[in-house]
């Protein structure tokens, strides 16, 4: 199954299915459903923005799983800034021009330990 890291709290977010938008700098053909993995680096500036304790945060793993259904394009920064309240990033971000769409995310109860990798990866998971 493709798996994606992300940094946390972003991690969290998306699973927890209040980020429905997550910035890249590159595109995708992929859609489907993904595992979302949390990766080491915690955003310290984005846990203070959405009032998340960093010490809560589970990293180095896959916390869990999403659907990608499209890509939207972010030709200026109005268009950034229009879908704050979806991806929930810093103006610092703004260079992102590509933002994954994302629905039906869910949490694991129980983090899985995996090393994380660029980009989307291959992962034998089993249901």
């Amino acid at each position: 199954m493709k798996c994606l890291s992300l940094k946390q709290p972003y991690a969290d977010l998306v699973v927890s299915g209040k980020k429905t938008i997550e910035l890249r700098t590159w595109n995708t053909k992929f859609r489907g459903e993904f595992l979302v993995h949390a990766s080491k680096k915690i955003d310290k500036e984005a846990c203070e923005m959405n009032k998340i304790d960093p010490k809560s945060l589970a990293t180095g793993a896959i916390i869990g799983k999403a659907i990608l259904y499209d890509v939207r394009y972010y030709k200026s920064r109005s268009l950034f800034l229009q879908d704050r309240n979806s991806h929930l990033a810093g103006i610092k971000y703004s260079d992102h021009n590509y933002g994954f769409l994302l629905k039906n995310a869910r949490k694991f109860r129980r983090p899985l330990t995996l090393p994380g990798k660029l980009g989307f990866f291959n992962v034998e998971y089993l249901k």
